[in-house]
């Protein structure tokens, strides 16, 4: 894919949604990073249900971590994975506390040394808590960008790189969400809805949906 085709495919998706976010709702970076850790393999609406009811009251390191490892365990039963999620929650509220001063780190490698947090979750937490233009490759971005053709790699680490290299800088901040939005609603993973996408004509997947 060309470099023109590339740009006029973010500004079509710029222009449906000038100021895309993330769907995990939060208030602070301290709860977004608990969020997106608690998002691994589970839907944001599932981990919105579920932080709902505790953010309100243990919504800071020190209250979460005060409610300990069962207590946040009963509040996310209904996520997968929620006791390995409830442990590294604690356990990233007592290293925030104990490293940082209870806030959460605007640095890559010091994210990544909290419990639970894996490369995606510090670039999530980088580029909507923070502002910096980086591309979180979950599973929708990694099917996006390869179906299209706009960043293909073989990996989730190749198509981060492909992406950081190919997306035009004025695009750079918003990418990974019109992305993700785009592979979560129109560019789905078993029957892409190539009828009513809006870069259909500049996507270079061969086997399209038909209308």
């Amino acid at each position: 894919m060309n470099a023109a085709k590339r740009r006029e495919i973010f500004a079509r998706l710029q222009a449906a949604n000038p100021a895309p976010t993330t769907e995990l709702e939060y208030e602070t970076p301290f709860q977004l990073l608990i969020a997106v850790l608690l998002s691994a393999q589970a839907t944001d609406k599932s981990v919105n249900l579920a932080t709902r009811k505790f953010f309100p009251e243990h919504g800071t390191p020190e209250k979460m971590l005060a409610l300990g490892e069962e207590g946040l365990a009963q509040y996310i039963r209904t996520i997968g994975l929620y006791r390995t999620k409830a442990k590294n929650a604690i356990a990233t509220c007592r290293l925030l506390l104990e490293r940082h001063g209870g806030q959460v780190p605007r640095d890559r490698e010091a994210l990544q040394a909290l419990p639970g947090v894996g490369r995606k979750t510090a670039n999530v937490v980088l580029n909507t808590a923070f502002g910096e233009p980086t591309i979180a490759v979950d599973t929708h971005i990694f099917r996006v960008s390869n179906r299209t053709g706009i960043a293909p790699g073989k990996n989730v680490l190749e198509v981060e790189h492909k992406l950081e290299k190919v997306v035009p800088r004025e695009y750079a901040q918003d990418a990974h969400h019109w992305l993700i939005l785009h592979g979560r609603y129109v560019c789905v993973a078993r029957k892409p809805r190539c009828p009513s996408c809006g870069i259909s004509d500049l996507c270079e997947y061969k086997a399209k949906t038909p209308a």
